[in-house]
């Protein structure tokens, strides 16, 4: 798993960083089965995950009970909640494996000492960050203007992997449609 992360950070540095085996020593492998929660609501974030294999749903829960999917992550992306994570403070939403996973995860205090010591780590964390809000806020402003099935059309265009992943009821909250319209669109596809 280790030689994933390390061919992944090489890929966005163009070479192995500095001190690498020293920061993949701080790395804990983990293999979670379907529906694992790694963060619920109300518990403070501890760690970034590196996703090897598999496939996280971040989500929230509404006052009706309904979970609406910030994002859907898999093979070779980081997660984790980012200002809870930041901030050590409870967080608002929930991070659960949607498949049976394969992650490498560095704590809280290993990931800080890492970012102020390494300057190739710390270069690794402003890119997470800028890729997650960018394509948080990507997502969000293109599926604001369109509609059920225009929405569902891009996910088979921009994410052709996640449809025959996942269920239809997790796909439909990630593009903020119900699982009825979800269910009546696609056969008209």
């Amino acid at each position: 798993m280790l030689q994933i992360l390390q061919e992944h950070i090489t890929k966005r540095l163009g070479k192995v960083p500095e001190r690498f085996e020293e920061v993949t020593k701080a790395f804990e492998p983990l293999r979670l089965k379907r529906g694992t929660y790694l963060l619920r609501e109300g518990d403070v974030c501890k760690y970034v995950y590196f996703i090897v294999e598999g496939c996280l749903q971040v989500f929230v829960i509404d006052k009706n009970g309904k979970e609406a999917t910030r994002e859907l992550y898999t093979e070779e992306h980081w997660v984790t909640d980012i200002f809870g994570f930041k901030n050590q403070q409870p967080s608002d939403e929930y991070i659960k494996c949607v498949e049976p996973c394969k992650l490498l995860r560095i704590h809280y205090d290993s990931f800080q000492h890492f970012s102020t010591e390494i300057p190739a780590f710390a270069q690794i964390y402003q890119q997470i960050l800028e890729l997650s809000y960018s394509n948080t806020v990507y997502r969000v402003n293109t599926l604001t203007s369109l509609d059920a099935l225009e929405r569902i059309k891009w996910l088979m265009e921009n994410k052709p992997k996640l449809m025959p992943r996942l269920s239809s009821k997790l796909i439909a909250s990630y593009l903020g449609v119900s699982p009825e319209t979800m269910t009546r669109l696609k056969g008209k596809l």
